[in-house]
C-alpha cells in the first residue's frame, strides 16, 4: 500500500529500494559497482541525510553534490544517459512505494537536480 513520505524511516525505505534497483540496472549497476566502486555502507547513510535534508529542511547533509559528481566524472565520465536512467529508477521507486505531495516534490527536485548537476559536470570539463 502506498503512503505519503512522512519521516526519515520513509526516506530510508525509498533510498534502499532505489539503490537496490541501481545495483541491478544494466547501465548504472556496473557504473556504481565496478567503475567508481561505491562503498554502499558509507554511501547510503549520506543519501538518507541528503534526501531527508532536501525534503524536510533539516540540516543533516554536509556534502557538496556538485564537487562529488565532478570528481566522479574525472574517474569515469558521467553521461546524460546515466541521469536519464537514474531519474527513471527514482520515479519508478517513488511510484512503487509512495504517493502524495512529498513524492511529487522529490520527483521535481530530482529532475531539477539532475539537470543542474549535468550542467555543472559539463562546465567542470572546460
Amino acid at each position: 500500500m502506498k503512503k505519503e513520505i512522512e519521516n526519515r524511516e520513509d526516506i530510508i525505505v525509498l533510498v534502499n529500494s532505489f539503490y537496490d534497483k541501481v545495483r541491478q540496472h544494466p547501465t548504472l549497476g556496473p557504473f556504481f559497482n565496478e567503475e567508481i566502486k561505491i562503498n554502499w555502507d558509507t554511501h547510503l547513510p549520506i543519501m538518507y541525510d541528503f534526501w531527508e535534508s532536501n525534503l524536510f529542511s533539516v540540516n543533516k547533509y554536509k556534502g557538496n553534490p556538485v564537487v562529488t559528481h565532478q570528481s566522479v566524472d574525472k574517474v569515469s565520465p558521467i553521461e546524460q544517459k546515466h541521469f536519464g536512467h537514474w531519474l527513471q529508477l527514482w520515479f519508478n521507486t517513488l511510484d512503487e512505494h509512495f504517493e502524495g505531495q512529498n513524492a511529487d516534490t522529490l520527483k521535481s527536485r530530482a529532475r531539477n537536480m539532475s539537470h543542474m548537476l549535468f550542467m555543472k559536470i559539463f562546465q567542470g570539463r572546460m
